[in-house]
């Protein structure tokens, strides 16, 4: 595969399939309970995190496991930044949690890029399990019991309030919009000339540094970028529950976010999307104590096994499902074909 067949594989826009998914999301509130919707807007906030992950592992062919650091930092952020007894301003806490985020991000690439291969995973892993015990074991973060978020954020302009997050139906739409955003934002960013760049390291970065790029940079930038897009993921979270504790940035998340792209179909946006939806839908199949009885607590065998069969037999993620399948039916037909040939022979 050369460059610009990477390029069109992870840089095609939001159109087709992603317009009627979109139009679906902003309709299903009409017809949802409340326990719909809370399960929906979780997905999407988990959504928009894959798609930060899908920009580094995807697009630019870095294996990040540290990806639940920069969302664990993003809602934390925005849980210690409210104030104290008073309605938090959406448009202080949301910058706060993105800069933050993307500055701990900045900080992780330019150490752990420097590495390549395993001990990359291993020094993107150590970062995370860093911040994680900062919080965990320090007044900082609440250690384990964590931190509440008493009063919700508001976008208040000229003293009238504009969206109050603390309403389930709006901070839905919030959090769509935000997904929208973000899934816009890295089409047209992967479709630039740095996502081209992008592209290409993950091809062949040797070639790229032949031809005159420093690859450094972009890869930092893409670092701060994921980390970005993750805290934005970790404010809808923490703004959502009301509530974060250290396990959003144990290696758990890391691993779950991971095998959310994984599931999709590396190299396309909506595989993060499909993919992270896939995940949080199987979960909640296999916990469902209506369908298995007692044998839902046992959940995590049975989304083991069906990961490791979707990986063994779609090799290219369930993005890929409509291609393998047409490629079988092509073959089925060109070898009909042949033998229709050596009948009529």
């Amino acid at each position: 595969m050369n460059v610009e067949q990477a390029r069109r594989s992870t840089a095609r826009p939001p159109i087709g399939f992603e317009l009627v998914a979109y139009a679906l999301l902003a309709a299903y509130p009409l017809v949802a309970g409340g326990y719909g919707i809370d399960l929906v807007t979780k997905i999407m906030v988990y959504a928009v995190l894959a798609l930060s992950l899908e920009l580094l592992v995807g697009s630019t062919g870095l294996v990040c496991f540290g990806q639940a650091a920069f969302f664990g930092i993003g809602a934390y952020a925005a849980v210690l930044g409210a104030p104290e007894g008073d309605t938090p301003a959406l448009l202080a806490l949301l910058p706060l949690s993105l800069i933050a985020a993307g500055l701990y991000a900045l900080a992780v690439g330019a150490l752990s890029l420097r590495t390549q291969g395993v001990y990359f995973i291993m020094v993107t892993l150590a970062f995370a399990q860093m911040a994680y015990y900062i919080v965990h074991d320090t007044p900082l973060g609440g250690g384990t019991d964590g931190i509440y978020l008493y009063i919700k954020p508001v976008l208040d302009v000229g003293g009238s309030v504009w969206l109050d997050l603390d309403k389930p139906k709006v901070f839905y739409g919030f959090t769509l919009a935000s997904l929208i955003a973000v899934h816009v934002f890295l089409a047209v960013l992967l479709r630039s000339r740095f996502g081209r760049a992008l592209a290409g390291i993950k091809v062949n970065e040797q070639r790229m540094r032949a031809t005159g790029f420093a690859t450094y940079p972009y890869k930092l930038a893409a670092f701060g970028v994921s980390g970005a897009i993750a805290g934005l993921a970790g404010f809808l979270f923490g703004v959502k529950d009301g509530y974060v504790n250290p396990e959003l940035l144990s290696w758990h998340m890391s691993g779950a976010v991971l095998i959310m792209i994984i599931l999709g179909g590396l190299g396309r946006l909506r595989g993060a999307l499909i993919g992270a939806f896939a995940f949080a839908l199987l979960q909640e199949f296999f916990k469902s104590e209506a369908i298995f009885g007692a044998y839902a607590k046992h959940w995590h065998l049975g989304l083991g096994l069906t990961i490791i069969a979707s990986v063994a037999l779609l090799p290219r993620g369930l993005v890929g499902v409509p291609a393998q399948i047409r490629e079988r039916l092509d073959g089925r037909l060109s070898g009909a074909r042949r033998v229709e040939g050596g009948t009529a022979r």
